[in-house]
């Protein structure tokens, strides 16, 4: 058994969360009852994750997506009032990593994209030890459908491949990979610059179609939500290896 701030000392140290500049605080974010035994972690603290978490008498959820981000009204009414009253009402404890859990080396959403391609070198795509996007290298080269066959395999979804206007497609094969989970796609400018001959995220907007023809590389578009599920379970399950924890990852489906 934890105490809820001995579990959120162990999550900050784990994930370094301190160092970490974020759109959103990292940490023990709704206090619920001071002693933990059984864990709930999720993607994104959804009504229907908490009312998963009441169901399972959990005492702590955990998740990548929690509250309170810079630019959201502070006011705790409408969902966000519904969402907070259910974790108060059942004393349960909320923590949220956001950013520690994308880029952390071993347990992120990032390491997890990854180990799913059979990366290796993970690394920062940007100059700080902090990077968001990271990037690795294949043990050898794969084309652009081989990839897609890859991702969409481990994620069980349908993968978006932006590849007709590469210029030798399909003959271009793809060695070095950048990855961003989520909404990382605006990072594919950096990806290309830096060399990558693809670049992984979760989302797509407009301008990424673009900027894949015109700079000749593959981009993957892998859904924000299926790119980020795999960082909260591994936590999740490494938190159930190493404390006296009862952990279970729920997956409330998103098609984004």
């Amino acid at each position: 058994m934890l105490t809820n701030l001995q579990l959120e000392h162990i999550l900050d140290e784990k994930l370094n969360s301190k160092a970490i500049a974020d759109y959103a605080p990292n940490g023990l974010q709704v206090e619920g009852k001071r002693e933990i035994r059984k864990i709930i972690t999720g993607v994104t603290a959804s009504l229907p994750l908490i009312e998963q978490a009441i169901a399972h008498n959990a005492d702590a959820i955990l998740v990548h997506h929690g509250y309170f981000w810079k630019s959201e009204n502070p006011c705790i009414r409408g969902m966000k009032g519904k969402r907070i009253k259910q974790l108060l009402v059942n004393d349960i404890n909320l923590f949220g990593y956001h950013l520690p859990l994308d880029i952390h080396a071993e347990l992120g959403n990032n390491a997890q994209l990854a180990n799913m391609i059979g990366g290796q070198n993970l690394r920062g795509l940007e100059e700080s030890p902090n990077s968001i996007p990271m990037m690795c290298e294949l043990a050898q080269p794969i084309s652009a459908t081989e990839l897609k066959q890859k991702l969409e395999t481990a994620l069980q979804r349908n993968v978006t491949l932006c590849d007709e206007f590469i210029t030798d497609f399909p003959h271009k094969m793809i060695k070095t990979v950048g990855i961003c989970s989520g909404g990382g796609q605006g990072y594919i400018d950096l990806a290309a610059a830096k060399g990558c001959d693809a670049f992984i995220s979760g989302e797509i907007s407009e301008q990424t179609t673009h900027s894949a023809r015109e700079q000749g590389i593959y981009y993957f578009a892998c859904g924000h939500h299926a790119t980020e599920r795999d960082g909260i379970k591994a936590l999740g399950e490494w938190l159930a290896e190493h404390y006296a924890v009862d952990v279970h990852f729920i997956d409330i489906d998103n098609p984004a």
